[in-house]
């Protein structure tokens, strides 16, 4: 079992394990001798996000990177989609990413994907933890004053921003006003001069990052702020995304957030319309609402559902040989235009799809009606496996007996924080908050931290 590596990486909180110099000198070593093992002379390239922790992190990776026998080269603050795109396109044996997505500033994280773009399978990972874990016993701690990360390279963006406009090479958005959100992070980087050069009018939030204002009340995590921003300037569409810019979620006209699984149901109609919807089917998680499996049913459209996380997402789809797949927070995969979820580029695929169709966002979603969904988030001091703790497991039991085929009942542990995750969905409202609260509560007894 993986101890380090999450959902989505190793995450935490900067300066203290697992994020301390020693163990990130420690990773960047055993993710060398990995590399190593199929290239004599390896290459990664290194991004980052704009928390104030990156840069050092960055330095104390790099060290370890390089004293383990592999080259390092840095496209500096850029989005966590663009570092696999660019390790697949330039010939990289790794990409590694610095980043806790939607975490607060105080986090930060590294999350790696191989030479094709993918994210590591759970086997690899494990692997390079139990490097790490050896290291760790021979490692002294880095001083990191006297290191430095690696000189950025701006071809790298450029490149990246590139295959952003010919994935929809005709798109136009004049005539349309948009709201950005792009959180204080990554996608601050990009977003501005690449919607510039879309025509239309562009109102940019959320783009001045300080290192420790990202996601803070702002993108993916709050899109109540840009729905509310839409409606407000009475703009046509709200875009947000998260720390690192690999989800969006939107904001209709009127100022309704449209999330995930709205933008699934979206683009699986318009792939179906044009024939590009292979088999027929869209690879979902166990968290999409019972609501979009109905409205894609009814354009004859089966809906499979994966465990949490895009990783696991897009595993099911090469299983399924799936062209549509992603996650209600909004990851987003398109495996024919990218190896993972990238926000800007599902913002972009999903104006094209408006332009396309001629019709505001509200309308061509105006079908999909969703089950009353609460998600409670319990934090907890260990993450023992739920069924072990009796009353927690007879709780969850009776919710589920009693909504039958009427609601759904999710509780999982998140892969990325020290949480418990309660969701309910139901026909009835109160029926939903009663077993959440109840459920929620016999976590907290057992494991509240």
């Amino acid at each position: 079992m993986r101890k380090l590596f999450g959902t989505d990486g190793i995450r935490g909180v900067a300066g203290q394990s697992p994020l301390d110099p020693k163990t990130i000198y420690a990773v960047g070593l055993a993710l060398a001798h990995q590399v190593r093992a199929s290239n004599s002379h390896p290459r990664l390239l290194l991004g980052m996000d704009t928390r104030e922790s990156s840069s050092w992190i960055a330095a104390a990776l790099s060290a370890g990177i390089v004293s383990g026998g592999a080259k390092v080269e840095s496209a500096g603050i850029i989005t966590t989609p663009a570092v696999a795109y660019l390790a697949r396109t330039h010939g990289f044996d790794a990409g590694v990413v610095i980043s806790a997505s939607h975490n607060p500033w105080q986090d930060n994280g590294i999350k790696v994907f191989g030479g094709n773009g993918y994210k590591l399978p759970d086997e690899i990972e494990l692997r390079i933890e139990e490097e790490i874990f050896r290291q760790l016993e021979n490692v002294a701690a880095p001083d990191i004053s006297s290191l430095t990360a690696p000189t950025v390279n701006p071809r790298f963006r450029a490149d990246y921003e590139d295959f952003l406009r010919e994935a929809v090479p005709d798109l136009s958005l004049d005539g349309l006003r948009l709201v950005l959100d792009c959180a204080n992070g990554a996608a601050s980087a990009i977003a501005p001069e690449l919607f510039a050069q879309l025509g239309g009018r562009i109102d940019l939030t959320h783009i001045s990052p300080t290192g420790r204002n990202i996601n803070a009340t702002c993108g993916a995590l709050h899109p109540e702020v840009v729905a509310a921003e839409t409606k407000s300037l009475r703009a046509d569409l709200g875009v947000t995304f998260d720390g690192d810019a690999d989800r969006a979620l939107f904001a209709d006209a009127h100022g309704n957030v449209v999330n995930g699984d709205a933008v699934l149901l979206l683009a699986a109609r318009d792939l179906l319309a044009r024939k590009l919807l292979k088999r027929g089917l869209v690879v979902a998680t166990t968290m999409s609402n019972m609501g979009l499996e109905a409205a894609l049913r009814s354009d004859g459209i089966l809906m499979l559902r994966a465990p949490v996380g895009d990783k696991y997402v897009l595993e099911r789809m090469q299983q399924e040989d799936a062209s549509l797949g992603g996650e209600q927070s909004g990851h987003i995969l398109f495996p024919h235009l990218a190896t993972t979820g990238d926000g800007l580029l599902t913002a972009l695929v999903v104006l094209d799809i408006i332009r396309r169709a001629r019709k505001p966002l509200h309308e061509l979603i105006a079908d999909l009606k969703v089950f009353p969904q609460v998600i409670v988030n319990v934090r907890v001091k260990e993450k023992k496996p739920l069924e072990e703790i009796a009353t927690v497991r007879s709780t969850i039991r009776e919710a589920e007996t009693e909504l039958a085929e009427n609601g759904r009942v999710v509780v999982r542990y998140s892969g990325t924080e020290a949480l418990a995750r309660v969701m309910i969905e139901a026909e009835s409202e109160e029926a939903m908050r009663h077993h959440a609260d109840r459920i929620a509560g016999a976590i907290r007894e057992a494991l509240g931290a």
